[in-house]
């Protein structure tokens, strides 16, 4: 079984559309194994999305990731990295298929509703920025 890191970040929690995306994680194999609802600070978005640093869009990212309260998860189940990355569809929602998660819930390519591993590697190291061995059950 895998494991994989998921945000449900601030548009979609503002959007009140929480349940809806767990639901499907939830129908479609995905076991929910550790979750918090909380609020980034600068440091920590910035820590976390430090991959992008010298990217153009940073701050904007940063910015966005600060603007609200974001739900963060560990899914685990059979190919957990690859089906998330499905169920999400494109980080642009325009190009997204339909019936995924951005196509129906994301307004932009920046206010795209949610992250997810792209990577086993990069899931270790995303689940452990956000949770303690001791809170995956």
């Amino acid at each position: 079984m895998e494991r994989t890191l998921s945000i449900i970040k601030p548009d979609a929690v503002k959007k009140n559309v929480i349940g809806k995306i767990i639901d499907r994680f939830e129908s479609n194999g995905l076991k929910i194994v550790a979750i918090k609802k909380l609020l980034l600070d600068r440091a920590s978005a910035g820590e976390f999305y430090a991959i992008h640093k010298e990217r153009p869009f940073f701050k904007d990212l940063v910015d966005f990731m600060t603007s609200g309260a974001v739900v963060v998860m560990v899914l685990e189940g059979e190919n957990a990295v690859k089906k998330n990355r499905e169920l999400m569809g494109d980080t642009d929602p325009k190009k997204a298929q339909a019936g995924t998660i951005r196509a129906d819930f994301a307004e932009s390519i920046d206010a795209n509703a949610v992250h997810g591993s792209d990577s086993l590697e990069n899931a270790k190291n995303e689940i452990s920025f956000f949770f303690a061995q001791t809170e995956i059950k």
